[in-house]
């Protein structure tokens, strides 16, 4: 099989710092899993990271047991696939399933309408994949525990529904197999989550779901050697000179890069590309910001000097400065991450682990052990609680006036990042459409982040990246909470303990923090679509 696979740039001189990658058989050294090229700081990560280079060969065991499940559960009337994992474990399921067109219901968050709403439908029919490679991710354990209890309530035996995708030895492989799951599938543990778009956490959900997994090997193998080669045509190479930017000091950076679909016929990928680029990179004050944008975005048609379009597509849609990537879904999957690990070579990072990740989370662990006191509102307008980070509101009275703070917080070669810890697929989901109107209105780059689920993504580099993101922060009433088994805590609980400890620490780094509390959503949403444009 083959797979027309390229990435062509314009006005992006990446020459030099290709011809420097191949000097150093950059390529060809990652295919041979050379865990020495980020430097002795990253060895000990790296060494037990690049299990992803082959995956187009070491999962196609995988095949065959992934078939004779679903047509086992297909056979048993069971044709609803609910997928409960976070990061790594849902977005290459989600832009798999999407891109093929088959059915996957995406659990990746904690929001309690949203928990209740895919509780709800067709539980009879319904089959839950719990994916985590550590097993113990608190959305996912707390997504399977009250799935469990679902399924026991509907008189159905809760282990002849779920699937379990987990690394060897973790809590939940343990947890699988004393409670009798219909199958656990043990994933490579060499490879990172954001790396995982091709072992069981990427095929097995998409694959029960009816996508054509086989066929994305196909697309990986056929391009496996020339992202391996060390060639100033690899594509690779070129994918993560134009990632990193100038690296020399020799001007401005470009540190951003906004990627949006262009006939691609791929679905979501830009959400994939986000975690894999913003977690691998963003670290140690550096690292280069993904914006996930579509082709009539300002930071496409019209980017700021800081920001790289990246299309993914044909060249008809060529951006006047930037880069076109084109290729099958399962070729960019392995392009992608070989350029984004390049890109983090390029950098002086080590593009495997995610240091700041787990202080949102230990933050949050600790509001809900210590179930403090509601914070009080600096005041109210609207219906909309108004609270900021130290001296952010200072002389501020209005919701107009608190938003013009923190924009004017916002230097040149800063961000904003929106992230709004709330019901992405429902009511809610209109919100999103103000990170437009707000690019436009600050001439920068805007980011929008749906809660808990950015925190395995963009969260990374917010807190370990550069200090230059302004961060509003959108949270809700919540009007009917589900329990969460054997837990002393609810879902609306759980995410509200997020979002104050994601604010926490964005604050605790000196990040100016707006954060808008909905009292009433509905009415709440439609305010700040006409505040924020």
């Amino acid at each position: 099989m083959t797979s027309e696979l390229s990435v062509t740039t314009y006005r992006v001189d990446t020459s030099a710092a290709v011809n420097t990658l191949v000097e150093a058989e950059v390529a060809s050294r990652i295919a041979a899993k050379d865990h020495t090229l980020w430097g002795p700081d990253a060895e000990s990560e790296a060494s037990i990271r690049l299990g992803w280079v082959d995956l187009h060969e070491t999962s196609r065991p995988l095949l065959a047991e992934i078939e004779a499940l679903q047509a086992q559960l297909r056979a048993d009337g069971l044709d609803r696939i609910v997928l409960a994992g976070m990061g790594g474990s849902s977005l290459a399921p989600e832009v798999i399933t999407g891109t093929a067109g088959v059915e996957l219901t995406v659990l990746d968050t904690t929001d309690p309408t949203s928990v209740r709403r895919a509780l709800s439908d067709r539980i009879e029919r319904t089959v839950l994949v719990v994916s985590s490679k550590s097993g113990s991710t608190v959305e996912t354990d707390s997504q399977r525990r009250v799935y469990e209890a679902a399924f026991t309530d509907a008189g159905i035996d809760p282990g002849s529904r779920i699937v379990a995708v987990t690394d060897p030895g973790s809590a939940l492989a343990e947890h699988a197999q004393s409670a009798g799951y219909r199958r656990l599938f043990l994933a490579d543990p060499n490879v990172g989550g954001r790396y995982s778009a091709l072992t069981a956490f990427g095929l097995v959900p998409s694959g029960l779901a009816g996508a054509d997994v086989a066929a994305l090997l196909d697309e990986a193998a056929a391009v496996a050697d020339v992202l391996s080669s060390d060639s100033p045509d690899n594509p690779a190479l070129v994918l993560a000179a134009a990632m990193a930017g100038d690296t020399d000091g020799a001007g401005p950076r470009q540190d951003k890069v906004a990627i949006a679909d262009a006939g691609s016929g791929i679905t979501g990928f830009a959400d994939w590309a986000e975690q894999l680029i913003a977690e691998s990179t963003g670290k140690l004050g550096t690292g280069v910001l993904p914006v996930a944008a579509s082709i009539a975005d300002p930071e496409i048609t019209n980017p700021p000097a800081d920001v790289l379009p990246v299309l993914i597509g044909s060249t008809a849609s060529a951006p006047d400065r930037g880069a076109v990537v084109s290729g099958s879904l399962g070729a960019q999957f392995l392009l992608w991450e070989y350029a984004t690990a390049i890109a983090g070579r390029l950098l002086g990072i080590n593009p495997f682990d995610q240091p700041d990740v787990e202080s949102a989370k230990v933050a949050a662990r600790g509001l809900l052990d210590s179930t403090p006191a509601p914070e009080a509102a600096a005041f109210t307008a609207d219906g909309i609680e108004v609270r900021g980070s130290a001296g952010l509101l200072d002389g501020v009275s209005s919701l107009e006036g608190a938003v013009e703070s923190l924009l004017s917080q916002l230097d040149d070669g800063g961000y904003l990042a929106v992230m709004a810890y709330l019901d992405r697929e429902g009511a809610d989901a209109g919100l999103s459409e103000i990170r437009v109107p707000l690019a436009r209105r600050t001439g920068r780059p805007a980011t929008f982040g749906w809660g808990p689920r950015f925190l395995h993504s963009t969260g990374q580099y917010h807190k370990g990246g550069p200090p230059q993101g302004v961060f509003l922060q959108i949270t809700g009433a919540i009007a009917d909470d589900v329990e969460i088994p054997d837990r002393p805590f609810t879902f609306g609980q759980l995410i509200s303990a997020q979002a104050a400890g994601d604010a926490q620490v964005l604050a605790d780094h000196g990040r100016p923090v707006l954060r808008l509390h909905l009292t009433d959503r509905a009415a709440g949403v439609a305010k700040l679509r006409e505040v924020l444009r």
